[in-house]
């Protein structure tokens, strides 16, 4: 079976494991979803396979995601991903994939977009310490201070160098938190309770996938 799946996140809850130790973990929603259409090296020159989770309102939808789902036979999505595999997957185009496929495994990945925090400034953004909060410091305590000289930045003109670690915009951004052990697997309510905090706010979309680095123990 492929070893992804898209859910949606549900909240933060605590549950004891088999040796009574209290573990926080995420309910995730997990699917059902609907395999959309699969990619083969011959066709589309690599393998992966696209899964969609939650009908959209056909008014909602554009033309072209109401035909491509067709194919499929298939509602169009709210939310779709691709997922490359490595070798051809055993699924076919409108398939549907539950929480079943998890059964056994000990260690995922989980893919979802950060919360937004808006415009931060560094010491929010980045951590920075700011600066002294007496001995002739007026103002300026949680500013950033010097950003270096422009000299060295050569070829972009006289702007301060590029990845500089500045105040801007912070979060709403695509975020992978690997190695968290997956402790329960609810088939009848299709729910994985996952180890830990993952990315996203409450109801967004996120993909659970099977660890790539991690191995089972």
């Amino acid at each position: 079976m492929l070893a992804a799946l898209l859910g949606r996140k549900i909240g933060m809850t605590q549950v004891y494991d088999d040796d009574g130790r209290l573990l926080p973990v995420t309910v995730v929603q997990g699917g059902p979803c609907d395999v959309l259409q699969v990619k083969t090296p011959e066709i589309d020159g690599y393998n992966a396979v696209q899964i969609g989770l939650g009908d959209a309102k056909p008014h909602r939808a554009t033309q072209c995601q109401i035909g491509h789902a067709g194919r499929a036979g298939v509602a169009p999505k709210q939310v779709v991903r691709e997922v490359r595999l490595e070798e051809q997957p055993d699924v076919e185009a409108g398939q549907q994939l539950t929480v079943e496929q998890f059964e056994g495994v000990q260690w995922v990945d989980v893919i979802g977009t950060s919360k937004g925090k808006g415009f931060a400034g560094g010491m929010k953004r980045h951590g920075f310490s700011g600066q002294r909060a007496s001995h002739g410091v007026k103002r300026v305590h949680r500013k950033p201070g010097s950003i270096a000289s422009h000299a060295s930045n050569a070829g972009t003109g006289p702007k301060p160098k590029k990845g500089k670690r500045m105040a801007g915009h912070m979060g709403s951004r695509r975020c992978t938190t690997r190695h968290h052990r997956l402790v329960r697997v609810d088939k009848e309510n299709n729910l994985l309770l996952i180890q830990g905090a993952v990315p996203g706010a409450k109801q967004s979309p996120v993909l659970v996938r099977i660890s790539k680095t991690k191995k089972a123990t």
